[in-house]
C-alpha cells in the first residue's frame, strides 16, 4: 500500500497478525430494569469484513456497540475478540487490544487543533517515561517524528490539510465526523466500531466518507462494524448486515437478502414498493 504521497505506507506496516479483528458475540443480553435493550443476540465478525447494523430508532445498536466498547457491561453473553474474553473489560483496555470507535455524538475537544486531538490518540503507542521525555533524548524524538508521520499520513489521506491547525470548534459538523474518524484511526485499530459515521452530513460529505471507508476496508483492510440510518450507503458499501429490532435480532446477511426480508420490510425498511 502506498501512501497519498507516493511513499510506502507507515501506518500500514504493522505486522498480518497485528491486523487481525475476529469478534465473536454469544447470547448478549443486557437489560435496564424492565426494559430489554438487547435479547440473546449473535454476532460474528472476521478479520476485513465491514458489517452493518441497522433497526428502527430503540433498536439496541448504540446498546451493543457501547458493550462492545466497554461502556455497558451485559448481564449475560460473552464477547470474544481474537479468542480472548472482552465481556467486561473497561474502554481503556479494549483501545489497548485494538478497538477503536467514533461516537453518534462528536466527542472532540473543540477548544483544540485538529492535529492536537489527533495527537492525543497517539498515547497507547508511547513508549517512553516522563523523566525521559523531559530530556527530550534521541529515542523519544525518533517515537514523535513516528507518530508525527502517522498522522500525516492519516491527514493526507482523509484530505484534512487545510484545517489541520484550526480548533475543531470552528468546523463544520461534516468535518468535525472526519477529524474524528481521524483520531480513532490514529489508534491504529485493528477492529473500528463507527456509530452513524453519516449523520448531520450533507450528500457531497457523505459521498467523501464512502470513499473513505471503502479504501479503508477494501485496500486497507480495516475491519470495520458500522451502524448507519441511511439505508442507501448501508446497502452499498456493506458486506454483511444484521438488523435488530426491539432488542432482538431479526435478520442477518447480504444486502440482498436483508432488503427482501419480509420482516425486515415490515419492522423498518418500509413496504416493497417503497424499496
Amino acid at each position: 500500500m502506498k501512501s497519498l504521497r507516493g511513499q510506502p505506507s507507515i501506518f500500514h506496516k504493522r505486522k498480518r497478525e497485528d491486523a487481525v479483528a475476529d469478534l465473536e458475540v454469544m447470547n448478549l443480553s443486557l437489560h435496564f430494569g424492565g426494559i430489554k435493550a438487547l435479547h440473546q443476540i449473535d454476532l460474528t465478525v472476521h478479520t476485513g469484513e465491514l458489517v452493518a447494523v441497522i433497526g428502527p430508532n430503540g433498536a439496541g445498536k448504540t446498546s451493543l456497540l457501547n458493550c462492545l466498547t466497554g461502556f455497558y457491561r451485559p448481564q449475560a453473553g460473552q464477547i470474544r475478540f481474537n479468542g480472548k474474553d472482552i465481556t467486561h473489560l473497561p474502554p481503556h483496555a479494549l483501545v489497548g487490544l485494538g478497538i477503536g470507535r467514533t461516537f453518534q455524538n462528536i466527542e472532540l475537544f473543540p477548544g483544540m487543533t485538529v492535529l492536537s486531538n489527533m495527537l492525543l490518540a497517539r498515547h497507547i503507542h508511547c513508549h517512553y517515561r516522563l523523566g525521559v521525555a523531559a530530556f527530550f533524548s534521541p529515542s523519544v524524538r525518533g517515537e514523535e517524528i513516528r507518530h508525527r508521520q502517522i498522522l500525516e499520513e492519516i491527514i493526507d489521506f482523509l484530505e484534512m490539510q487545510a484545517i489541520r491547525k484550526k480548533n475543531v470548534g470552528s468546523l463544520p459538523y461534516g468535518l468535525m465526523k472526519r477529524v474524528e474518524l481521524g483520531r480513532a484511526l490514529a489508534l491504529e485499530p485493528k477492529l473500528l466500531v463507527l456509530d452513524e459515521p453519516f449523520a448531520g452530513m450533507n450528500l457531497e460529505e457523505k459521498e467523501d466518507m464512502v470513499r473513505f471507508l471503502i479504501e479503508l476496508n477494501e485496500a486497507w483492510g480495516q475491519t470495520m462494524i458500522l451502524v448507519e440510518h441511511d439505508m442507501s450507503i448501508v446497502m452499498s458499501i456493506s458486506k454483511r448486515i444484521m438488523v435488530l429490532n426491539f432488542g432482538e435480532k431479526l435478520a442477518e446477511g447480504a444486502p440482498a437478502y436483508v432488503r427482501s426480508h419480509p420482516e425486515v420490510v415490515k419492522a423498518y425498511l418500509g413496504d416493497a414498493e417503497t424499496l
